[in-house]
C-alpha cells in the first residue's frame, strides 16, 4: 500500500507512542484542534460536540469512550466527530489526575470511604478485582465456582464514586471547553470563509482579464 510504514512498529513502540507520542502532547494538541476547526458543520454544533468528548473523558467507561461520546452528541444535537476528537482530553497524561480527583469526590458525595484509607485501600481493590478476573477465567474451564467480592468491592470503592465524582468535574470542565472553542470555531470559519472569497474574487478576476473580446462576423 502506498500509505503504509516503511519500518513496522513494535508492541512496545505502539505502547510508548500511546502514552508520550514523538512529538509530543502539544503538538498532538495542536493537530486535534486544527482537525476541530475545520469540521464542515455549524459552531454551535461543533462546540456541542466538544461538550459531549470532554464529559465523557471523566467517566470510568474506558474502552467505551468514543461511542459514549458520540452517543451524547447524539442526544444534544452536537457533531460526532468532534465528540470523538475531544476525548483526547482525557489522556495518560489527564487520567491520573481525574481519576483521582473524582473518585475521592464520588466518596464525598456518596457519604463512604475506603476501608483502610487511600492509597492502601485502592491498591487492596484492584489487586482483589485482578484476581477475581483471573480467578473466574479460569473457573469457565476447572470446576471452581466463580467468586465476585472483589470485583463487587472494586464497584462500591471505585468504579461508581468514579462515575458519580467525575460527573460534577466533567460537567464543568465541558462547559468551560463549550464557551471557549464556540468563539474560536466561529472566528476560524469566518476567517476562512473570507479567504476562500477572497480567493474566488482573485479568480474570477483573473478570468475576465484574460478573456478576449470576440469579433462581429463580417457581413
Amino acid at each position: 500500500m502506498v500509505f503504509r510504514r516503511r519500518h513496522k512498529r513494535s508492541v512496545m513502540e505502539n505502547l510508548r507512542e500511546a502514552v508520550w507520542p514523538r512529538s509530543g502532547w502539544a503538538r498532538a494538541f495542536q493537530y486535534v484542534k486544527h482537525r476541530v476547526n475545520r469540521l464542515p458543520d455549524r459552531p454551535h454544533r461543533i462546540a456541542r460536540g466538544v461538550w459531549a468528548g470532554v464529559l465523557v473523558s471523566f467517566t470510568p467507561l474506558f474502552g467505551f469512550h468514543f461511542l459514549s461520546a458520540a452517543a451524547v452528541a447524539l442526544i444534544i444535537r452536537g457533531n460526532i466527530l468532534a465528540a470523538i476528537l475531544a476525548t483526547f482530553f482525557g489522556n495518560p497524561v489527564t487520567f491520573p489526575i481525574i481519576a483521582v480527583f473524582s473518585v475521592k469526590l464520588g466518596h464525598k458525595i456518596l457519604g463512604d470511604r475506603f476501608d483502610n484509607g487511600p492509597p492502601e485501600g485502592l491498591l487492596s481493590t484492584f489487586q482483589a478485582a485482578s484476581h477475581d478476573l483471573l480467578h473466574n477465567f479460569w473457573a469457565m474451564f476447572t470446576p471452581d465456582r466463580a467468586e465476585w467480592s472483589g470485583l463487587e468491592r472494586f464497584f462500591t470503592d471505585v468504579w461508581l464514586p468514579y462515575l458519580v465524582g467525575g460527573l460534577v468535574p466533567g460537567i464543568i470542565a465541558a462547559t468551560i471547553c463549550y464557551y471557549v472553542s464556540l468563539p474560536i470555531i466561529t472566528a476560524y470559519q469566518n476567517r476562512r470563509r473570507t479567504r476562500l472569497k477572497a480567493r474566488l474574487e482573485k479568480i474570477r478576476a483573473r478570468m475576465k482579464r484574460d478573456e478576449k473580446p470576440i469579433k462581429p462576423p463580417r457581413l
